[in-house]
């Protein structure tokens, strides 16, 4: 089995090393940075998605997708095209339908951010923007019941902007258990990775 973790929007690889380093074995865990993944193409939700479904073809054995906000977008658009490929199923703070009032605000904040903490993350304020702005049509309502594996969403106390998008997607996906984490907002991997990697294992141990 391989468990690919996949990072959220602000976020690089790196995001997931203390969740990682709480989860035992970590012979059979990849987490790959999305942005590097894109190579020199154009930062659209398409091209990154069609980079992520050719990074885990080049893994034979089923997976188990670890995904955070676009990474559990990407992971759940993943395992709705192909769902005999997952094993498991772990949506952190994650959309289905995507909400565009958010992701204008979110693109207006990048706006007035200096370009700096974008150059850390090996990408640009231009960048996030674009993919971004190719985000706001995505709606994966539809197909929701084709998610059949074993699945677990998760989200913070504290994180209104995704919380309810979080209890109405477990509700409809028939093999999906919720939980919310006390005390966090959004980054969970960052914000609580031992209680995260407690979750994650206890999760794991029963499926």
């Amino acid at each position: 089995m391989r468990y690919i973790f996949v990072h959220g929007l602000g976020q690089s690889s790196s995001s997931w090393e203390k969740t990682i380093s709480y989860m035992g074995d970590t012979t059979q865990i990849s987490n790959p940075d999305l942005f590097n993944l894109l190579k020199d193409k154009e930062p659209t939700y398409n091209n990154l998605y069609t980079a992520f479904s050719e990074y885990i073809e080049e893994y034979s054995e089923p997976v188990v997708l670890i995904g955070l906000s676009l990474g559990a977008v990407v992971a759940l658009n993943y395992t709705i095209d192909h769902p005999s490929r997952v094993d498991s199923l772990v949506l952190i703070a994650p959309q289905y339908k995507m909400p565009k009032m958010l992701l204008k605000v979110q693109n207006t904040i990048f706006r007035l951010m200096p370009e700096s903490p974008f150059q850390k993350l090996g990408s640009s304020k231009n960048d996030f923007i674009i993919l971004s702005n190719s985000m706001m049509e995505l709606d994966f309502s539809n197909d929701l019941k084709k998610v059949q594996c074993n699945t677990l969403v998760l989200c913070g106390e504290n994180d209104k902007a995704n919380k309810r998008a979080s209890e109405k997607l477990a509700d409809q996906i028939a093999t999906a258990e919720i939980r919310t984490i006390m005390g966090v907002w959004h980054e969970i991997n960052m914000e609580a990775p031992e209680n995260l990697a407690s979750i994650l294992n206890d999760f794991f141990r029963k499926h």
